[in-house]
């Protein structure tokens, strides 16, 4: 008697799970491969889905090294709130490759207690320019070996975003200075 109570409510679970999988969106696809020594250096943010750690950032750089071991030091440093402000660094990671096949997934380590997945969704093939996701589409950055990206470039790459079922319209650009700074 008491399993024919629970039968609706398991047919209600199993439908909801049915069709919360059907919604799902398919798995980030990665870059074939990611040359890490190509990889390393600095990169301009040039747009994201802003996130606490990064909202009010002027000229953000997202900065790489691979160390010895094959881990990668990963530090993000920025202007906060204008281009006037002293350049800091606000975050100090370490980055572990997860995928060695193709170097293009990563975990990211903060804190040593908090880490999270970068994966490489996008690259340039000569390194100029990189889209990187989160699995969960809520974060992702578009960063350039340059301060500005050409916008047919830009909305190239916000397309191929899309298709990964990204909604671009979330991504912000940030705001880079043009020129280097001079004499300061």
């Amino acid at each position: 008697m008491k399993s024919a109570s629970f039968r609706p409510i398991t047919a209600t679970v199993l439908a909801l799970l049915i069709l919360g999988c059907s919604s799902m969106k398919p798995p980030l696809r990665t870059v074939p491969h990611v040359d890490l020594p190509r990889y390393m250096g600095d990169w301009y943010v040039i747009a994201n889905i802003p996130y606490f750690g990064e909202k009010h950032c002027f000229d953000s750089v997202e900065s790489y090294a691979l160390r010895s071991d094959g881990d990668i030091d990963n530090w993000f440093t920025c202007r906060n709130g204008s281009f006037d402000a002293p350049m800091k660094r606000k975050v100090n990671a370490l980055a572990k490759v997860q995928d060695t096949s193709s170097n293009a997934v990563w975990r990211v380590h903060f804190l040593k207690v908090i880490s999270v997945q970068y994966l490489i969704v996008d690259l340039d093939p000569d390194y100029q320019w990189v889209a990187v996701a989160h699995p969960s589409r809520r974060y992702g950055w578009i960063m350039s070996r340059s301060k500005t990206l050409p916008e047919p470039l830009y909305k190239a790459i916000l397309h191929r975003l899309a298709d990964q079922g990204y909604e671009t319209s979330r991504f912000a650009k940030v705001p880079q200075r043009d020129q280097p700074e001079t004499g300061k």
